[in-house]
């Protein structure tokens, strides 16, 4: 079984430590028809990253959208 989100980067925010907080919420668009069916399975929700790879962190771009697949460790 697996799941899968759709997500909205929010913001990234420099930590002290030299590393960056990302932090991703559940957005959709009416207009979209995907967002439609995304917005009934997974209506709200959030996730927070701690990311201590420069190059990781700059692939990320704020407003953009991105999946997050969810399945069991077997």
């Amino acid at each position: 079984m697996s799941i899968r989100a759709k997500m909205t980067l929010e913001g990234i925010f420099a930590q002290s430590w030299g590393g960056a907080k990302a932090i991703f919420r559940c957005t959709y668009d009416q207009k979209v028809a995907e967002d439609l069916s995304f917005q009934k399975a997974t209506p709200t929700g959030m996730a927070e990253f701690q990311i201590d790879n420069p190059k990781a962190a700059e692939q990320l771009v704020i407003g953009k959208s991105y999946y997050f697949d969810i399945s069991p460790v077997d």
